[in-house]
């Protein structure tokens, strides 16, 4: 099994592109190269291919990525299944897993994260913590999202160093942490990741 996030961006037209997609392909960047595991097309929309257990963290990451530019944001479909057809490109591939993230996608109206899987009650489970977490995620400031990507990035970090990186006192980062809903956040990761576990 594997796991195709579909996505593109929120308000790209309204900014500079480089800095953005600069960013963005520094992240997918560490999941393989493109254009067969990842490809940013129509310049906006992208596709990327993480295992199924990858998935929620590598969405969290790339919010934080694109929230970090100021009045931008990103729509995210997460689907899981069978990678039935493997070509050279990976919006030619085919399978289960590519029907899946595409349906997600096309049905993403008021939320900006979803999932679809070939089990229906995690998803309708994960999808209410989903839209619930986004009550606190989808008002990230670009600060906030700035230091969640580094937190997520630098899981060994602890509060003092992740100030340090930043440049940033302790305080700082304690109560940026706390705005963020990092700690829930995380322990929605954790579900997750516990979940497709037994699942996949």
């Amino acid at each position: 099994m594997t796991s195709i996030i579909t996505g593109d961006i929120i308000n790209s037209k309204g900014s500079s592109p480089e800095p953005w997609l600069k960013a963005l392909k520094l992240v997918f960047s560490q999941y393989g190269d493109p254009p067969k595991i990842w490809e940013i097309y129509r310049g906006d929309s992208f596709q990327l291919e993480v295992s199924p257990k990858q998935a929620l963290k590598t969405c969290i990451l790339i919010k934080a990525t694109v929230k970090q530019f100021k009045t931008m944001d990103v729509r995210l479909a997460i689907g899981i299944g069978e990678k039935t057809y493997a070509a050279n490109s990976i919006t030619e591939s085919n399978g289960s897993a590519f029907i899946h993230s595409g349906e997600c996608f096309e049905n993403l109206k008021k939320t900006t994260l979803a999932i679809r899987s070939p089990f229906s009650t995690f998803d309708t489970t994960i999808n209410i913590m989903l839209d619930l977490a986004q009550l606190t995620i989808n008002h990230w400031t670009s600060t906030t999202a700035t230091l969640v990507k580094t937190a997520l990035e630098h899981p060994d970090l602890n509060q003092i160093e992740l100030a340090n990186l930043l440049n940033k006192t302790q305080g700082n980062i304690s109560q940026g942490l706390k705005r963020a809903g990092f700690d829930e956040v995380s322990k929605l990761i954790t579900y997750y990741n516990t979940q497709i576990r037994t699942l996949c």
